[in-house]
């Protein structure tokens, strides 16, 4: 959850006082919002807390693919897998 009397804060702020913040980053957990004019510029977060990001946002997709492949199939949008390696193979100029 956010923290607006932490968690956003000027850019200037953030130069003047790097050190604190990467402090603040990686005990909090949290991301910081950098503003340039009272204005949202860029969000800043320690390194562990974007790969773990990262890891969510891949398995949504995967998920999302899953979920997309149930709704084809419950539709009747599929075909043989030898039907679909023949055509890649001729597509592509694959021997068989």
């Amino acid at each position: 959850m956010l923290d607006i009397t932490k968690d956003i804060q000027s850019l200037t702020t953030f130069r003047r006082r790097s050190g604190d913040f990467l402090k603040q980053l990686k005990k909090s957990k949290r991301p910081v919002v950098l503003t340039v004019k009272g204005k949202a510029a860029a969000v800043v977060q320690d390194a562990e807390a974007y790969q773990r990001l990262l890891d969510i946002a891949a398995q949504a997709d995967a998920s999302e693919g899953i979920r997309q492949g149930l709704e084809d199939a419950k539709e009747g949008r599929v075909r043989p897998a030898r039907e679909f390696f023949a055509e890649f193979e001729a597509r592509h100029g694959l021997p068989r």
